[in-house]
């Protein structure tokens, strides 16, 4: 379990959801201060064929930059990424350069694209312990082994509290891998993210 020195330690936030999801998020991203450190990296399940308007949402409700990335971009700190409608999300990090976004059209993952898994198993190779995945409502168990993929190299993972979740299902399959270090209500994970800030010069 992260204390307050570990959550100032995280290198990255991955989050995923699905029905509900948006719901969340809205209680957890525009709670998310100026100052907040890790880059935030977001796989939300949408209607296939359209585009996301949740970047379009958010900017609107939130201090932080709200992306929909291109191949290739460069993470940023403190910047929250929705994966672009159609495509996997994955982080590259190679040959020690920053960690970087890639997109695929790679085939749907548990009927999914873009996928949970598919961006929890990458970031989770990029960012090691540094990492906390964090998993909300969803009607279906993409996230469970991305959520496992992240315990198992020494990450953290948090799921939102089944009896809060309108669509308890993703989080109860994260919970049943094995994968979860913490179930959480939203004002709980909000309480704690709060504490990812820049330490000051």
């Amino acid at each position: 379990m992260f204390d307050t020195i570990g959550m100032q330690h995280i290198g990255a936030v991955v989050i995923g959801a699905s029905a509900g999801g948006v719901d969340a998020l809205s209680h957890l991203l525009p709670a998310l201060p100026k100052a907040f450190a890790p880059p935030v990296l977001i796989v939300v399940h949408v209607r296939q064929g359209q585009p996301s308007l949740l970047p379009a949402l958010f900017a609107t409700r939130c201090v932080l930059p709200i992306e929909e990335p291109f191949d290739k971009d460069e993470i940023a700190h403190g910047t929250v990424y929705f994966a672009p409608a159609g495509y996997h999300m994955l982080v590259e990090a190679e040959g020690g350069e920053a960690p970087s976004i890639a997109l695929s059209v790679d085939p749907p993952v548990r009927f999914s694209r873009p996928s949970v898994d598919v961006l929890f198993e990458s970031a989770a190779h990029a960012y090691g312990e540094r990492l906390l995945g964090i998993v909300l409502s969803g009607a279906n168990d993409d996230g469970a082994r991305g959520a496992r993929a992240i315990r198992d190299a020494g990450g953290a993972c948090w799921a939102q509290d089944p009896t809060t979740a309108p669509s308890p299902a993703m989080p109860l399959a994260a919970i049943a891998e094995g994968a979860v270090h913490e179930v959480l209500t939203l004002d709980a994970m909000t309480m704690r993210l709060s504490q990812c800030i820049r330490r000051q010069p």
